[in-house]
């Protein structure tokens, strides 16, 4: 029986590599960024009382840090107009990113920012994608799975009319989806928290998806 060569350069092993990188990299909390230089890929966990997100507290008890709830990246300025500027070991993307996702919890009337604690790795800018779908396909984070809208960003005129994410929705309080009083989800609070239910208990979403915040909504320039 023949067996395939293993190739360092598949894009699966390089993908790998990244995951494998930033899980060597030690938690901190979420309160503590300012060291944070460059851009990358990140992991945040949680470890706090919402009764929802009880499974994944418990994965993370004790220092463990086994179960991401999110993870994200944060690319180099002028990434995503498809430029490559190489710089990912410098500027504050990373710092800046998991900045306002400390401010979005800070927010809410419902979670406690100590409760937050990451893993973050500066990338080279072209494998910062690919180390976050592996770290994503490898532990299906609830926040990119199943609750959108954490990663959303202010959103420019464009984007004012969407409507309220799932997540704020559970954890309302952000002070630009107030301020913009973005149309109401379709969703109540008991049926997306019955979502997170039926995906601790083994059933995907119905869409395969991944979430993509970065995506959802862009700062005004």
């Amino acid at each position: 029986m023949s067996q395939e060569p293993y190739n360092p350069l598949a894009k699966a092993n390089l993908g790998e590599s990244v995951a494998e990188a930033l899980l060597r990299v030690p938690v901190r909390p979420l309160s503590e960024t300012g060291h944070l230089v460059g851009a990358g890929v990140y992991a945040i966990y949680y470890t706090g009382g919402f009764t929802a997100y009880a499974p994944v507290a418990a994965r993370n008890a004790d220092h463990q840090f086994r179960q991401p709830i999110y993870v994200g990246k944060a690319v180099p300025k002028g990434a995503r107009k498809g430029g490559l500027g190489f710089d990912a070991g410098k500027g504050r993307a990373l710092r800046d990113r998991l900045t306002q996702h400390a401010s979005s919890i800070r927010e809410t009337g419902n979670l406690d920012l100590n409760d937050f604690h990451y893993r973050a790795l500066t990338v080279d800018d072209i494998w910062i994608p690919l180390g976050e779908n592996v770290v994503i396909e490898k532990y299906q984070p609830l926040w990119n799975r199943v609750i959108d809208g954490f990663g959303n960003k202010t959103p420019g005129k464009r984007r004012a009319t969407q409507q309220r994410s799932s997540w704020d929705v559970l954890h309302p309080g952000r002070k630009f989806v107030e301020r913009l009083a973005l149309p109401a989800n379709p969703l109540s609070v008991e049926k997306i928290t019955q979502k997170v239910v039926d995906f601790f208990a083994g059933k995907l979403p119905d869409s395969e998806k991944i979430i993509d915040d970065d995506e959802e909504g862009e700062e005004e320039a």
